[in-house]
């Protein structure tokens, strides 16, 4: 795979610059700007390489119809402040756009409107990736949070130009391959979420890698039920005892230690205030909301005896005061071990970096991904199109 930081004579040519800055809005406000902070590097680097710039992203999913409450225009509002240039959105037909037309001479920073405004990008027609390649002298893929959709803009539009990867993808596949295959152990991986079924491919194939495996979330409620601890009314998977069985006795040939929590805090409801019971005493009523002391105590030790961290999914109910504990804990401790070097950090997930936010700590840890479900499916081992197409 070819790195844009790698290549010479940049100047005066257009860069096709696939971005993913699907971001929440509410009112077109932007709720979380981690994802566009994380791609200002690349955009300084090629305006500092003296590249014109086509940015391609989308936002939400608008089926391939306009949606103005889908538009990229207060991202580019947003971009403009940040690298204090003024951006242009273009919302005029793709198909009618030439190359030669495209910038003024003082313009550098263009944007397209959501590229998703196309039902031809989801269903990776070639005609439509020829187009947009028509557009420029080569192609970078910056959004690897992208890449394991098989979109137009993400792997068609490679056959068209010289593509490479960008800065923000090459630092995301480096830091995976951390806790992949560049492993220093013993390595350590702390999962949580509600649906185990989900992450089985993630959790198969890490097993034979892991030294430690440890859930939290609702996806530990999964392995209390199936240990036999009553969980009285909290969230769980049904029919899942197979899969659980299967992750323990894979565990087992690996030589893998799976931990579940020893204590927890519980509500009667979700916006109750916690109560901490040893896992004998949970009631018919009881919620489990968040791992207890206890459990946080287990999960210190476990950390720092470890090399390697990779951290995806809250502890519990974090959106409640009363159920943020364990979450924030997990978070403190893998913070500071990272900041002694005792241990290298991957943190993943949407959820997760939303507890990070809530401690201002996102630049502490090695490696924070924004990339969700190509996170997630690159580290189950399958091959991601938008990485393929640049192989």
């Amino acid at each position: 795979m070819k790195n844009i930081e790698d290549q010479e004579n940049l100047a005066g040519k257009i860069a096709l610059l696939r971005l993913d800055l699907n971001v929440p809005l509410k009112n077109k406000d932007i709720l979380d700007e981690t994802r566009i902070d994380k791609i200002i590097p690349v955009i300084n680097f090629l305006l500092n390489r003296k590249t014109k710039i086509l940015v391609i992203s989308h936002v939400g999913r608008p089926n391939g119809k306009k949606n103005n409450d889908l538009s990229l225009k207060p991202i580019c509002l947003n971009i403009e402040k940040k690298i204090k240039k003024k951006i242009k959105l273009i919302t005029s037909n793709l198909y009618e756009i030439t190359k030669d037309k495209l910038f003024t001479q003082e313009e550098e920073v263009i944007f397209l409107e959501n590229i998703r405004f196309y039902r031809e990008e989801e269903i990776n027609d070639s005609k439509f990736a020829k187009q947009i390649a028509s557009l420029g002298d080569f192609y970078v893929n910056d959004a690897f949070s992208c890449s394991h959709r098989d979109h137009a803009s993400v792997s068609k539009i490679t056959k068209f130009l010289p593509s490479f990867a960008g800065l923000q993808m090459q630092s995301e596949i480096n830091a995976l391959k951390k806790i992949t295959s560049d492993i220093e152990s013993p390595i350590t991986c702390i999962i949580g979420g509600s649906k185990i079924s989900t992450k089985i491919g993630l959790i198969k194939n890490l097993t034979n890698k892991l030294d430690n495996l440890v859930f939290v979330g609702g996806m530990a409620n999964n392995i209390l039920n199936f240990k036999g601890f009553k969980i009285g009314k909290s969230i769980k998977e049904d029919h899942c005892n197979n899969i659980i069985d299967d992750i323990f006795m894979n565990a087992e040939k690996n030589r893998c230690k799976i931990y579940y929590p020893e204590d927890v805090r519980v509500g009667k409801n979700f916006d109750s205030h916690s109560e901490i019971k040893s896992l004998k005493d949970i009631s018919k009523e009881d919620i489990i909301l968040d791992i207890g002391p206890k459990t946080v105590e287990k999960i210190k030790k476990i950390i720092e005896n470890s090399r390697t961290v990779f951290w995806n999914g809250p502890a519990g109910y974090f959106e409640n005061e009363n159920f943020e504990n364990g979450s924030l804990q997990i978070c403190k401790i893998i913070e500071n071990n990272t900041k002694n070097n005792s241990l290298y950090s991957v943190v993943g997930g949407g959820d997760t970096i939303a507890v990070i936010n809530k401690t201002g700590s996102l630049n502490n840890f090695n490696f924070v991904s924004t990339a969700g479900g190509a996170f997630l499916e690159y580290l189950e081992g399958k091959e991601l199109p938008g990485i393929k197409a640049l192989n």
